[in-house]
Order: structure tokens, then sequence, then C-alpha cells
């Protein structure tokens, strides 16, 4: 099984790319991830936001992995503890498809990619910037995959 993260926006901060490739490789032999950036939509004066988020919901569309069990991040999806979080990706490896993760834009997910996701989580409340959530997303599938595997990085 294999994941990717595809994330509307480009060019990380250097301080959230270094965060995340650590965690990618740590990963790497439980679950490899993938990095997919989408290109935003255009937003600014006199530009129709909704436009933007169906422009940028057609280009994450177009980056899903065939039959890839989808899991689109949005405040109002279930939250998970860390452990139910294990308890989902030993689920989602029975299941035998590879996963896609979808964070959106500033306006959320486009209709479209919201009607393709399985299932939605959330982080939490909290607004985060985007960029950050690529980061909290890979620390946290580290964390799950550490916990099923017993290894104790995860000490909760």
């Amino acid at each position: 099984m294999k994941a990717r993260l595809i994330a509307t926006g480009e060019r990380a901060p250097g301080w959230v790319a270094q965060g995340f490739a650590e965690y990618q490789k740590r990963l790497s032999h439980w679950l490899p991830l993938e990095l997919v950036e989408i290109e935003p939509g255009l937003r600014g004066k006199g530009r129709d936001p909704r436009r933007a988020t169906e422009d940028e919901g057609r280009r994450v569309l177009a980056a899903l992995p065939k039959n890839a069990y989808v899991v689109a991040l949005d405040v109002p999806g279930k939250q998970l503890s860390s452990a139910q979080l294990a308890q989902r990706l030993e689920h989602w490896r029975t299941q035998g498809r590879d996963l896609a993760f979808l964070i959106g834009g500033p306006e959320g997910h486009a209709a479209d990619v919201a009607a393709v996701a399985d299932e939605t989580w959330s982080i939490g409340p909290l607004t985060l910037p985007h960029m950050l959530v690529r980061l909290v997303v890979a620390e946290q599938l580290y964390r799950a995959a550490a916990m099923i595997a017993n290894h104790p990085y995860h000490r909760a």
C-alpha cells in the first residue's frame, strides 16, 4: 500500500518541506508517502473564489491514483485520536488499496472532490495554514504506523 498526499498550494516554506521530508523518509518502509502539489486557483480582486476552487478540484481529481481510498481533510470531518488513526490505517491496509489524502485550498474542497471522498478526516477545529497541515498529516501517519509496528515513537 502506498499513500499520496494531494495538497493545494505550492512552494512550502523550507522548514515545512524539511519536516515533511523527514516524516516521509521515516514512513518509507511502512507507508510510502508521495506529495503532489496542486497549483492554486487564481484569486484576488474581481475573481470568483468558487471558480478558483473548481479549478483546483479538477486538478485534484486528475492527480488521484486509480482505485485509491480517498480521505479528504476538512474541519467538519471526523476527528480521530492517534490511536484511532492507527486503527483506521490498519483497516485501510486490509482493503488492499492505495490511499489518497486531500488538502484543499482556502475555501476548502470543490463539490466534485468532496463527492469522491470515501471519508472525511479533521485534524481538529483549529484553523491552520494549509502548508502546516501537510506536516501534521505526515507526522500523524508516521505515528499511526509506528503504533501498529509497536515502535517506541508513540509513548502515550
